[in-house]
């Protein structure tokens, strides 16, 4: 592949470094990385780079990070540096026509779902809030819409019972940076075709906003189980039990008939809590408390009285 051609990318999270390493393996010429200011983490809240932001400065590259890149003088810096093809991954940001219209190779999006379902900005935590069976990754060309544009290259893995966003992230992020490696020749070599998405079949999968995260107990044991494990490890299901936040980290359905109103404990020991939903019930195995850590049920327990009867989610 063309050492010569040069490429800016685009990405922030820890999905989109694979992709980033692919294009450098590749033998391509990344004149230049953007990605998302450092913004402050944790408990104390310092100031921290992006995981792209990291792996660029590992491999010597330049890296520019504009709040908001219409705004900035990053656009003018990225088109000055002439780029034949921009490659984003999970950047988070709209990208503006001028530079859209920049490359002779045109923009392409490394996307986690199987586009058209899902488009935006949680794509994973979304197939798996509504039960999906299969994830996938899908390379398109951009416009200004949102990942609207035609598709060049999808796959499709299956998601299995044990599978939350951490494992599928992990995968799907090596799935992207794959299938970037495999698409690049034809884009280079102006063989590659892409195909239009189909609007009738179009999905969206909005950022994770905190209501989405709330345990509603009227919805069925399977529902939750996948709300549970669509929201781990971040940003993490929460109800609430004696007035206070408690997170769920894991949790499995109980298929079986219960004659208690949602929400109320039934049974309570180490194997698990036992939550009527409003059909079957809902396990919890792994619950984290306000200002403590996850922790087991049979540690949670541990100078904490629960009992059959009470009641999760109306403090």
């Amino acid at each position: 592949m063309a050492s010569k051609t040069r490429v800016v990318f685009m990405g922030t999270p820890d999905f989109a470094v694979p992709s980033l390493r692919a294009l450098v393996d590749a033998g391509l010429d990344v004149a230049a990385v953007v990605t998302q200011p450092d913004r402050p983490r944790g408990r104390k809240r310092e100031l921290t780079p992006p995981p792209v932001k990291r792996a660029a400065l590992e491999m010597g590259m330049d890296v520019l990070q504009p709040e908001k890149l219409w705004q900035s003088t990053a656009l003018g810096k990225i088109l000055t540096v002439e780029p034949d093809l921009v490659v984003t991954a999970a950047y988070g940001q709209i990208l503006p026509r001028e530079l859209l219209e920049a490359p002779r190779f045109g923009c392409i999006n490394v996307h986690a779902s199987l586009l058209p379902k899902y488009r935006g900005g949680a794509p994973i935590h979304h197939a798996l809030i509504r039960g999906e069976k299969e994830v996938g990754v899908t390379i398109m060309y951009m416009v200004e819409a949102l990942d609207a544009g035609d598709m060049l290259l999808q796959r499709a893995i299956p998601v299995t019972e044990s599978d939350d966003v951490g494992t599928l992230h992990d995968r799907l992020s090596v799935l992207g940076a794959e299938l970037l490696t495999e698409v690049l020749p034809d884009i280079l070599s102006g063989k590659a075709q892409a195909r239009p998405q189909d609007p009738e079949q179009v999905t969206y999968a909005p950022n994770i906003k905190r209501e989405d995260e709330k345990i509603d107990w009227t919805k069925g044991g399977r529902a939750l189980f996948n709300q549970v494990r669509g929201l781990r490890p971040w940003p993490v299901a929460f109800t609430s039990w004696k007035g206070k936040p408690l997170k769920i980290w894991r949790a499995h359905p109980l298929e079986a008939s219960v004659m208690a109103e949602p929400g109320t404990v039934i049974r309570v020991d180490s194997a698990g809590i036992v939550v009527a939903t409003g059909e079957g019930a809902l396990v919890l195995t792994e619950l984290q408390p306000a200002g403590k850590k996850a922790m087991s049920v049979e540690e949670f327990l541990r100078g904490r009285n629960m009992e059959p009867g009470e009641r999760l989610g109306d403090g």
